[in-house]
Formats: structure tokens, sequence, C-alpha cells
């Protein structure tokens, strides 16, 4: 799963599409073991819509270099009823959505993507898990728990594009997907 959702964020940088789906496909299929083989790759379809949304925002308004304050006044409505759609469909707290829209926005003009990435994500793991998240033993129960954490580190080691920050992108995901798959008993 961490080898396949790399790959699907390299398709992405590809812009190789199908390819994307594939890959996020083969994740939400092990992921969302709630959902059957043809849910999944709708929440990956939307998902990879999403991407793409993304990119058509960033395409029209930034050019070879960002504009940051284009990018705040411009249209991510697309991008987040992509997300909405895989929420709907993965059956995903809908607040989801708007927070990974507000996360993406933000990681493109500067802003802090860390803290609802990180809230999405754990919408995104308690659902996957289908139990509450974070689910911290004792104190300290506040924060996001380990596990939407690992997909925050993963974000920065793609963002530095090389072969060797990939591989630790895809260490960390073992990880996260490791306690996914022992919640559902594998």
């Amino acid at each position: 799963m961490a080898r396949k959702i790399c790959e699907g964020f390299q398709a992405h940088d590809r812009r190789n599409r199908e390819a994307a789906i594939d890959a996020f496909a083969a994740v939400d299929r092990y992921q969302f073991d709630h959902l059957d083989a043809a849910t999944a790759e709708q929440a990956a379809t939307a998902y990879v819509d999403a991407l793409w949304a993304k990119d058509s925002v960033e395409d029209t308004i930034a050019g070879e270099t960002v504009d940051p304050d284009a990018l705040v006044d411009a249209d991510w409505t697309p991008v987040e009823r992509a997300f909405q759609r895989r929420a709907e469909v993965a059956g995903i707290d809908s607040a989801y959505a708007e927070l990974s829209t507000i996360a993406w926005r933000n990681h493109k003009i500067g802003g802090d993507y860390w803290t609802p990435m990180m809230r999405a994500q754990a919408h995104e793991v308690q659902t996957a898990l289908q139990a509450p998240y974070p689910d911290k033993p004792r104190h300290g129960q506040s924060g996001f728990g380990p596990t939407a954490t690992r997909y925050l580190l993963a974000v920065e080691l793609h963002d530095m594009r090389s072969d060797h920050h990939w591989r630790l992108a895809h260490d960390v995901m073992v990880g996260y997907y490791d306690r996914i798959l022992r919640s559902h008993g594998v």
C-alpha cells in the first residue's frame, strides 16, 4: 500500500491520470475494507479528480510562478466537490472535504496547511479503521495521532522531489498502513 500511494502521487506528478487512479484504487481497496472494489475505485477516482482540479486552479492562476494572492482568491470549489464525492462514497465525515481543500490551498500559498491536513487525515483514518481515532491509551489526548502525523510527514517528503525522499516517504507510509491493516486483522 505504501508503494502504491507513492506511485499514485508520482503518476500525478507525471500527469498520468489512469495510473494515478489505478494506484490510489489499489490503496483504497485495502484501506477501506468496508467498501466493495467498485466503490473503493470511485473513492480513489474522486481523490484523483481533486488532484486534477487543484492542478487546474494552479494552471489558470499561476503559470510559471505561484501568485499566492491569486490562489487565495481562486475558485477552489471543484477541488472541494471532488473531496465531497470521496467523503460520500467512502463514508468519511463531511468535514474532510473542506479541511482537505483548505490544506491544499494553504500548502500552495505558504500558510498553515498541516493543521487542516492532519484533521482531514484523522477523519480518513477513522473511516479506514471503522473506529474512533485517535485512540490514545492515556494522557495526551490532544493532537492528531501518529497515523495522521505520518501522512503529513510523507507529504513533506514528497515535496523534496528526490528518489531518496520518496524512499523515506514510502517507509513512513508503511507505518501508516500498518496501523490500518492491523485494525482489519491483516
